[in-house]
């Protein structure tokens, strides 16, 4: 299984981090050892100072595919989950500007939270899926799929031409404005489409 994340899909995230809009969609992979095992917290990287939360939309690939044209993209997922991309963004900021790989600010082990799906057939529109992340509590970040950039079955044509898609694979469609820290004691909860879908821990 591998994973296979979005960057800069949405407008206003994009401009929070002061980078420009992409003509397309930006990629980068986590290895299946980021996977947060599931109900188990997260714990705090001791090389990172500022590890941030990045809550997304999440494809479950179910069909073998490689070179998948966008009309037929839809009959490669029928489950849509949500998740968090942890970011260790003061590494990433340094990796930037070296113009060096971000592998070891968003890779790294247990970087990547899994929540559970949901069948796509229970979407009236895959334009129109709601999500929200809450931080102690409080809503932090709240997305929309239709405030994406590229699309559901825009990003599967495009990611396989690249890469060979596998049962299993994953991928994380990008994140929306309102990415902040976390600290030691810190719990968040993920809901989709106002359904719970998961719940962590900091530590």
């Amino acid at each position: 299984m591998k994973i296979v994340c979005v960057g800069r899909n949405y407008r206003e995230h994009t401009a929070e981090l002061g980078n420009k809009v992409p003509k397309e969609p930006v990629l980068f992979i986590k290895p299946d050892s980021s996977v947060l095992q599931k109900r188990n917290p997260f714990f705090l990287p001791d090389f990172s100072d500022n590890v941030q939360y990045e809550c997304e939309l999440v494809l479950r690939i179910d069909r073998l595919g490689k070179h998948i044209a966008e009309k037929f993209a839809h009959k490669y997922y029928h489950e849509i989950g949500l998740g968090i991309d942890f970011t260790a963004r003061d590494l990433q900021n340094e990796l930037k500007e070296k113009g060096l790989p971000w592998e070891k600010a968003k890779a790294f082990d247990g970087s990547c939270l899994v929540g559970s799906f949901l069948e796509k057939s229970v979407f009236e529109k895959m334009d129109d899926i709601p999500f929200r992340l809450e931080k102690n509590g409080e809503t932090v970040q709240k997305g929309n799929s239709g405030g994406m950039i590229f699309h559901f079955d825009h990003l599967v044509s495009y990611i396989s031409k690249y890469f060979t898609l596998k049962i299993g694979d994953l991928i994380f469609t990008g994140t929306p404005a309102g990415v902040g820290p976390v600290a030691d004691g810190d719990r968040l909860v993920g809901y989709l489409a106002e359904k719970q879908v998961f719940a962590v821990n900091i530590k």
